[in-house]
């Protein structure tokens, strides 16, 4: 039913969300963990016949608040389950921000090993600041897009203490100071930023919005040569 209704709102691309936990789950979809990968692979197989594209994010993998550490063999199940469904990608998702760069680059690479072809992304919360360190172990592993948020912006509901993602700013910058290329306008990043603050009514948590762009362009030098 939801990808007929996807369908005639002209939605062509579908996301599916499978937790790694039981308890994470039940507070988040109300479902067991396998109930959530049993469902993810239905909506995945009934887009492709809609001939809609699907992707699904493994929530969770690196920890959840409820039942702590989670196994990486028990994601690469889940990746192996989701993978007979044929997405368009597998996400994997630091809900609460807990992952460290070790943990990253192997998780990736178990995930990479055991679903082949199909596209990997990353998605990180910055609650304990590893979040830019854990999307650039992302990176070197091999994943294929990575998550942030202007600003830093969100959260989770259900993770106590959770923060948002990491900034889009911070990892554009990391990114291309780093020698990758992008086409991303790093100064039109950081007023969106400053726009979207003033709308929310206060300072977001992105570091680079509010140290500016290295080497500092020439309007940049002269916006804090008035303050």
């Amino acid at each position: 039913m939801a990808t007929r209704e996807a369908e005639g709102a002209s939605i062509d691309d579908i996301g599916c969300v499978a937790v790694a936990t039981d308890t994470f789950a039940g507070k988040n979809q109300r479902q067991t963990c396998m109930e959530s990968v049993m469902l993810a692979c239905d909506m995945i197989r009934r887009a492709k016949q809609e001939a809609m594209s699907a992707q699904v994010t493994l929530s969770a993998v690196f920890g959840c608040p409820f039942e702590g550490e989670v196994d990486p063999v028990h994601v690469v199940d889940m990746a192996k389950r989701v993978a007979e469904a044929e997405p368009d990608e597998i996400a994997l998702a630091d809900t609460i921000g807990v992952a460290v760069p070790s943990q990253v680059s192997d998780l990736v690479g178990r995930v990479r090993e055991a679903v082949g072809h199909i596209p990997l992304r990353a998605h990180f919360h910055n609650t304990r600041n590893t979040g830019i360190a854990n999307a650039w172990s992302a990176y070197e592993a091999g994943v294929d897009r990575l998550d942030a948020s202007i600003g830093g912006v969100g959260g989770c509901p259900f993770a106590p203490a959770a923060t948002g993602n990491i900034a889009t700013e911070d990892l554009v910058y990391l990114l291309q100071r780093s020698g990758v290329a992008s086409s991303i306008d790093l100064n039109k990043l950081i007023e969106t930023t400053i726009w979207l603050g003033g709308l929310l009514g206060r300072t977001l948590p992105a570091q680079v919005s509010r140290a500016g762009i290295f080497p500092a362009h020439e309007e940049q030098k002269q916006r804090r040569s008035v303050r």
